[in-house]
């Protein structure tokens, strides 16, 4: 049997980006789409815990969660319409890039993360926002990369973090996350992105690139798609050693101060 492969997003089941994924990804198993009833971008890995979450018949396979967000529509999917979980989540093709900082507010990979938490693979698909978005080329790189995701699998508590280049150069790059320097936000999706760049798309100017592996803005900027492999431990494990010492004297009755 196929596997089940759960898709959703954070543009709204009516987004072309979804529609392009349930095209490419059909050959490899079947698709059941969960996906917010509305534009939820930006609302990082927020979920719904005052009200009850509510779910409407959207076509065959396909659902649409009421208010919901990107990873309310994972767990929903998982907990309520699936039988069982899913081999693979993917989450997109969202409407403007996930790149660096910006990956910190995107419901888009929060999505992929939520699949994570449960322990299942997944990928986040964003591309460039202005002008006409390429939502097929990026899907048809992406059933490419699920397909050796259900052969092969992923590490536990990762997921792939693809972005699309405005202008493809053919190639694909393993990045890490970037990040910006200070004062140069390219929130794509927000009334901050219109204010500070007049609603043009663009990658940030002057990324923070220490020569060691190309990061995501590098990549997208060479005209690369970036496959950036993220954990969800976010532990400095770097600096465990440094801050060990902290803890002397903090608890009381330890006979200090």
């Amino acid at each position: 049997m196929k596997p089940n492969i759960l898709i959703t997003n954070d543009d709204g089941i009516t987004s072309p980006g979804i529609t392009a994924l349930e095209k490419e990804l059909a050959p490899l198993g079947r698709l059941i789409t969960v996906a917010p009833d509305r534009e939820m971008s930006a609302t990082s890995h927020r979920i719904t815990v005052h009200q009850q979450v509510r779910y409407l018949s959207a076509g065959k396979d396909r659902f649409a969660v009421v208010e919901g967000s990107p990873a309310d529509c994972v767990i929903l999917a998982s907990m309520q319409i699936l039988k069982k979980l899913p081999a693979l989540v993917v989450s997109g093709v969202n409407r403007g890039w996930n790149l660096g900082d910006d990956i910190n507010y995107s419901g888009t990979v929060s999505a992929a993360f939520e699949a994570a938490l449960q322990g299942i693979p997944a990928i986040a698909v964003s591309t460039y926002a202005q002008d006409k978005p390429e939502f097929v080329a990026a899907a048809q790189v992406v059933a490419k990369l699920a397909g050796r995701v259900i052969e092969h699998g992923l590490p536990p508590d990762v997921v792939l973090n693809v972005n699309f280049p405005q202008k493809w150069n053919g190639k694909v790059r393993v990045t890490r996350q970037g990040r910006q320097k200070a004062g140069a936000p390219t929130r794509e999706y927000s009334w901050l992105f219109e204010k500070l760049s007049g609603g043009k798309a663009k990658v940030a100017a002057k990324p923070v690139d220490d020569n060691a592996q190309m990061t995501d803005y590098a990549a997208v900027s060479a005209g690369y798609v970036s496959v950036s492999p993220l954990h969800l431990d976010r532990t400095a494990h770097f600096h465990l050693e440094l801050f060990s010492g902290w803890a002397d004297g903090l608890a009381d009755g330890d006979g200090s101060g």
